[in-house]
């Protein structure tokens, strides 16, 4: 389960925003094969020797950028120039990975953050400016976040669950002796959304399910008074706060109370006024500023696709980007005296990659080249969107992945990809463990099956408590879709997946034990029972938004029973490859200890790959390695 929407839960279980409803849809055709290329096959090493990117935060001296990178195989904070060449290495952890937060505003003092062996429990640290680093969070079992900076740079926020694992209490950190002063105590178990830059007021989510949340202002004059809720409505209707405008007088939030998907609105503080900022048939994912406001940034989710759009409000007309290479534009973050902008450009045969646009002079430059150089682009493929009809006659959004070498004279075994959630997405971009499957030959075919986030509210509570109904009849119609391809062999057809996904490989193998050939399960939910309720404490403001969509393991333990394939593992006939963390706090090892060992009665094939120093999610470069390794070997043992 990873990082909370649709709501935030769209990627609660972890793998891995619309159009009109899918359901509404046409399938669409898809051309005949062309005829196979000549293409060079790499080991999973090559595919996993790329450069890892993310972050963006600019030096006080606007001379260098602070990101996360993996260079070294594991993840630490690096400072990239501005005016190109190698990024420094400002920390050299060996085991854990370091997360870079930001760089402070007036000096070269930087924040980031690091768990213990993928446990979550996250501390902030800073690295001072003797080059020693200092926990911000001290203590044990307790995980702790970044908010923001205050708007005079004099102080930044931390929330930290240390008094109540349930509930995260918002803090204020001075910025030269580090002395913090709690601002909030959450006992009401509000989400932290965002302070105003004049910290006067904090912003407050609270969820009541997986459809319905709300957003709570409360003042810091009149700390007695409890937060008010400023998003009123009848019926189910979410509610997440973006941002506050840069002169504090309004709240940006995204809402989905008006139609299918969500759009922006803001709320005048004063006055209390709502008005629309951004409407679109698709959902608005996200809503910011430059540190003047002169700039506004948002993104849209259009059919599995982020797409960016900047307004400059001074002269009230779109920034013209510059002609950049197709694909995702992301992370966005502007200078302080906002003459330069960061982002990221992610395709699908390269991985996040960081620019620099200079406002000023109009021109830009790419600052990193994080494909591995012993990788031809053209020996890898471009994802398409598509929509296959499901047993209800729904057209179902996907995204295919064709291999080069595959034609209707060289059919290619295929597999069904399914994403994390419930309520995630597969999305268009790079994946170094797709890339290296189709370039070895198997098709793939990344399903958004009904209960995903993008295609409407409609389209993603189709599932809610009925997992392992019709979702998992999206996944099994999916193996007809492929089967239909004139390059794909419909008689090898296997299903893979992670965490949500690697439950729904799971249901297929024991509920549908004959509609694939095998499944890869990467720590996937064999038991919703206990999984559900070993739901990590800092949770706890999602927990009634999870068992909305799953059931509640108090009330509905019989359906939970029903549809957890632990229970009904005599059912799985074909052969089964498990990869686990050890230190996974989301799906706990056991998960998956007792699904092998289950399925090892039956004598069919099972393999088990776990990995000691993991949790949900693996971090480190050498440990996906191993794992795709896993994957191919078993696939060309039991597939091709």
């Amino acid at each position: 389960m990873t990082g909370l929407t649709r709501w935030t839960m769209a990627s609660l279980l972890l793998a891995g925003c619309g159009g009109s409803q899918a359901t509404s849809q046409k399938p669409a055709e898809v051309a005949p094969a062309p005829a196979p290329a000549a293409i060079r096959t790499y080991d999973a090493r090559t595919f996993y020797e790329n450069t890892a990117l993310s972050g963006a935060s600019f030096s006080h001296d606007e001379s260098r950028v602070l990101v996360t990178s993996d260079q070294s195989g594991v993840l630490n904070v690096h400072a990239q120039p501005v005016t190109g060449g190698a990024a420094v290495a400002l920390t050299r952890s060996t085991g854990d990975s370091y997360s870079a937060i930001s760089f402070f505003p007036h000096d070269d003092r930087f924040l980031y953050s690091a768990d213990q062996g993928g446990n979550e429990l996250d501390h902030v640290y800073v690295m001072q400016l003797d080059g020693t680093p200092r926990d911000l969070t001290p203590g044990d079992k307790l995980k702790a976040e970044f908010v923001d900076w205050s708007g005079d740079k004099k102080s930044f926020y931390l929330a930290t669950n240390e008094r109540d694992p349930q509930a995260f209490d918002l803090y204020r950190y001075r910025t030269d002796d580090y002395r913090r002063t709690r601002l909030f105590e959450n006992k009401d178990r509000y989400t932290i959304g965002a302070v105003s830059p004049d910290g006067r007021w904090v912003a407050l989510d609270k969820t009541r399910n997986n459809a319905d949340s709300d957003i709570f202002l409360w003042d810091t004059k009149k700390p007695k008074v409890a937060p008010v809720k400023i998003t009123p409505h009848e019926g189910d209707v979410q509610h997440a706060t973006k941002a506050f405008s840069r002169d504090s007088k309004r709240l940006y939030y995204t809402t989905d109370g008006h139609g299918e998907f969500t759009q922006a609105w803001s709320c005048d503080l004063a006055s209390r006024q709502h008005v629309v900022e951004i409407a679109a048939d698709w959902d608005v994912l996200t809503v910011g500023f430059s540190e003047s406001g002169r700039y506004r940034v948002s993104t849209t989710n259009e059919d599995a696709r982020t797409v960016l759009s900047v307004l400059d409000a001074k002269s009230g007309q779109p920034l013209q980007l510059p002609r950049l290479p197709k694909g995702d534009i992301t992370g966005v973050k502007f200078s302080p005296g906002e003459t330069r902008m960061a982002f990221y450009v992610t395709t699908d045969r390269a991985p996040p990659n960081l620019y620099l646009l200079d406002l000023g002079a109009g021109t830009h430059a790419q600052l990193s080249s994080t494909l591995n150089p012993a990788i031809d682009p053209e020996d890898l493929v471009d994802g398409r969107v598509i929509r296959y009809e499901s047993f209800d006659r729904a057209a179902i959004p996907a995204i295919l992945y064709q291999p080069r070498q595959a034609s209707a004279t060289s059919k290619v075994p295929a597999l069904v990809w399914v994403h994390g959630g419930p309520g995630g997405q597969s999305r268009l971009g790079y994946s170094a463990m797709i890339q290296h499957l189709v370039n070895h030959g198997y098709a793939v075919l990344a399903v958004n099956n009904r209960g995903s986030s993008g295609y409407g509210k409609s389209f993603f509570h189709q599932d809610d408590r009925k997992h392992g109904e019709g979702d998992l009849q999206d996944c099994v119609q999916a193996r007809t879709y492929l089967a239909g391809l004139d390059w794909v062999d419909g008689s090898r057809v296997g299903i893979i997946g992670g965490s949500y996904g690697g439950y729904m490989v799971l249901a297929a193998l024991a509920f549908a034990p004959q509609a694939f050939d095998l499944g890869i399960d990467i720590f996937g939910v064999s038991n919703w029972q206990r999984t559900l309720e070993s739901i990590p404490p800092w949770w706890g403001a999602f927990r009634d938004g999870l068992y909305a969509e799953m059931g509640d393991p108090a009330k509905d333990g019989e359906r939970l029973h029903r549809i957890s394939p632990l229970f009904h593992a005599t059912n799985i006939k074909k052969p089964l490859l498990v990869v686990q963390g050890a230190n996974d706090p989301r799906v706990l090892k056991v998960e998956s200890d007792e699904i092998v060992e289950a399925v090892k009665k039956n004598q069919v094939p099972v393999e088990y790959l776990v990995f000691p120093d993991e949790g949900h999610g693996f971090e480190k470069k050498q440990n996906r390695i191993a794992a795709s390794e896993a994957f191919l070997e078993f696939l060309q043992a039991h597939l091709k």
